[in-house]
């Protein structure tokens, strides 16, 4: 079930088309990756689903319902371009923001100290915006943006700003949030992040999508069939123990073993691979080599830029 829906979404800024019948569909409680390189049309994508700018064709679906101005209460965005008030008491400032997501005073206060606890930076209640590192305003403002526990929450680059703690303390925190039932979309250039973290991805390049699908599923389209193995006592040399199905694609030594990536062709199984070789050495391991989401990310693009 979708919690988000775009159908065929088109933007265009004077000659400039941001967005060519972008579709995607987020599945409920699930995080949900938004990639792309610099201008693709991501940022162009989250304003229209926050409602900061609109569309000029196509519809946005929450829960099955058109996008309409009421749902931004169930709409949490932490943009790219982080912005509070410099002078402003952080506190002060915390609680105004809090209640203009729909929250009183007095909530807003016990749900920002317990969130400020938790990421450390109840001494600085009191103090002024300005007074705080980059990495402890990213804080306030992460909290800011799930105050009001919001059904649907918008992460853009979340992570710029956090040294590698912070970082992972803020993952968790995401993670958790889909666990108490947040749908999550997730734009950053970040691929380990989105290993780590995302169910799903979109892919966007020059205005249009050009992939979409299950993290899982995609790494297992774009896996190139090649094998990560660790030979040891190998006698001879591997080369001649292999025919015209296998292609190895690097070997090295590691003090008394031999590794080496394997792909293997023409319908070939990794169990022929290991008959072939048994007789030869023991083998200490054997693992399929998947490819990284920045493989994909990269092939895709460069696939996509040829094409045009």
């Amino acid at each position: 079930m979708s919690l988000f829906k775009a159908h065929n979404i088109v933007k265009q800024y004077s000659n400039h088309i941001a967005l060519d019948k972008v579709s995607i569909t987020v599945p409920e409680q699930s995080i949900f990756g938004l990639l792309g390189p610099n201008g693709a049309g991501k940022t162009s994508l989250i304003r229209i689903i926050n409602m900061i700018t609109a569309p000029d064709s196509g519809e946005l679906f929450i829960s099955g319902e058109k996008l309409q101005p009421h749902h931004k209460e169930i709409i949490g965005y932490l943009p790219e371009e982080r912005g509070l008030y410099k002078k402003m008491k952080v506190g002060e400032q915390a609680i105004y923001l809090a209640r203009l997501k729909g929250l009183s005073t007095s909530e807003a206060t016990l749900r920002l100290k317990e969130w400020f606890k938790k990421f450390e930076i109840l001494p600085w209640w009191n103090r002024k915006v300005e007074e705080l590192s980059k990495g402890m305003q990213q804080k306030v403002q992460f909290i800011i943006t799930i105050i009001h526990n919001p059904k649907l929450i918008i992460f853009d680059e979340p992570f710029s700003g956090f040294d590698p703690i912070n970082t992972n303390l803020v993952k968790d925190e995401i993670l958790q949030l889909r666990q108490n039932g947040a749908t999550i979309i997730f734009s950053t250039h970040n691929m380990e992040s989105v290993e780590e973290l995302c169910d799903n991805i979109a892919l966007i390049n020059k205005s249009k999508k050009i992939l979409e699908g299950k993290v899982k599923e995609i790494k297992n389209t774009y896996k190139a069939n090649t094998y990560y193995i660790e030979l040891a006592d190998l006698k001879g040399n591997l080369i001649d123990l292999l025919n015209q199905n296998y292609e190895i694609k690097e070997e090295w030594k590691d003090e008394n073993l031999t590794k080496a990536k394997i792909k293997l062709i023409n319908d070939c199984k990794p169990n022929e691979l290991l008959s072939l070789i048994m007789p030869y050495s023991t083998i200490h391991g054997l693992s399929e080599i998947l490819p990284t989401m920045n493989d994909i990310f990269i092939q895709r693009v460069s696939e996509d830029m040829l094409n045009k």
